[in-house]
């Protein structure tokens, strides 16, 4: 049996989806439901005998110290966080309590746990974090990929939080041999991720005629990973991955922020030959750069293909295709989640930055 938390979102939910496919062992799924949790993620797993929902804080000592003690995980999986780089600048406060003391105390609690296990049980047991590739800041063009050794140097309160939060975690291995397990993802795309981060916002927007927003002259360069594959790789580590580690996981391509955008139209000109908004490109708007919008990230996953041997399946313009069809195909989620206090997230950032 493991833990996961933050099961709700969407890392948390395509990983539990996943594990109950693949490794048909118990699994916990601790959320507190924030706005980016989402129980209807995990419909097809509700009633299933290997599926336990709690939800709950991180922050709440109590309650994780009773998980622990009465379920026995062999494993937690910490992806709880908050995540969303323009939300930190509003809020930089929530997103330290979640990912700076949350963490603490999830540490905290794991090691009473792991201090009290059999010694067998001591050397399975594994805390896998997951982090960023923002955590590291941003590449000059020219410069190789970033190796795990790599000096941190976020520039957002939001990969601020989570560089303290691995700190915090490598702290724990190194002082108390927590066996602790970090890992440092590209972005993330696929089915379930909520239509904030920039994949889901451009189809659901270009889907109802919106304008497809694209901070600065769009030249941002990013690495992608499927969710699918991410997931993968994170079962992986838990069997194969060294304590006191970290890796990074991502593919080996790079895409601007405008040529994603354009990928996307041009599928959904394919897919949706009778919208009315064709060529889709149409609705694209360049709006004023955010702050501290950094530049390139581009991760060298050598490591993780080496030691470990994984490595990504699929190439991004597939996967990106089966991420927009997932989309077409559910349209009643996209309804459900796109309401109430995401509009007025949308209405009120995307009016401030409005060049």
């Amino acid at each position: 049996m493991i833990l996961v938390t933050g099961g709700a979102g969407f890392i948390g939910s395509n990983f539990i989806l996943q594990w109950i496919s693949q490794e048909k062992t118990p699994i916990i799924n601790l959320d507190k439901l924030t706005y980016a949790g989402n129980l209807n993620n995990l419909a097809q797993v509700e009633h299933h005998s290997l599926y336990t929902f709690i939800q709950g804080d991180i922050l709440n000592r109590a309650l994780v110290h009773q998980i622990l003690e009465k379920f026995k995980p062999i494993a937690i999986v910490h992806c709880a966080a908050e995540t969303h780089v323009d939300r930190s600048l509003y809020h930089p406060q929530k997103f330290v309590e979640t990912n700076v003391l949350g963490t603490t105390i999830l540490l905290d609690e794991a090691l009473k746990y792991w201090n009290h296990l059999p010694d067998d049980q001591q050397k399975q047991f594994r805390f896998l974090h997951l982090s960023t590739d923002e955590v590291f800041g941003s590449l000059a063009p020219n410069e190789p990929p970033v190796k795990e050794e790599r000096s941190y140097a976020p520039n957002s309160p939001y990969s601020a939080s989570k560089a303290a939060s691995n700190h915090l975690v490598r702290s724990y291995h190194a002082s108390f041999n927590l066996p602790t397990i970090i890992t440092q993802s590209s972005n993330n795309f696929g089915p379930y991720q909520f239509p904030e981060k920039l994949i889901p916002l451009m189809i659901t927007n270009a889907l109802q005629g919106k304008p497809l927003p694209i901070y600065g002259d769009g030249m941002n360069i990013r690495n992608w990973i499927y969710v699918e594959d991410h997931c993968e790789a994170l079962r992986t580590l838990l069997k194969k991955g060294t304590p006191g580690e970290s890796y990074n996981i991502g593919d080996s391509q790079d895409h601007t922020n405008k040529e994603v955008v354009f990928e996307i139209c041009s599928i959904l000109d394919t897919l949706k030959e009778e919208s009315i908004w064709l060529p889709h490109c149409t609705l694209i708007k360049h709006i004023k750069d955010r702050p501290a919008h950094d530049r390139r990230y581009g991760l060298d996953t050598s490591k993780i293909q080496k030691e470990i041997g994984w490595h990504p399946k699929g190439n991004f313009q597939k996967n990106l295709k089966k991420t927009v069809q997932w989309y077409l195909e559910n349209l009643r989620w996209v309804e459900n989640v796109t309401s109430g206090e995401y509009r007025d997230w949308v209405s009120m950032h995307y009016s401030e930055t409005h060049a």
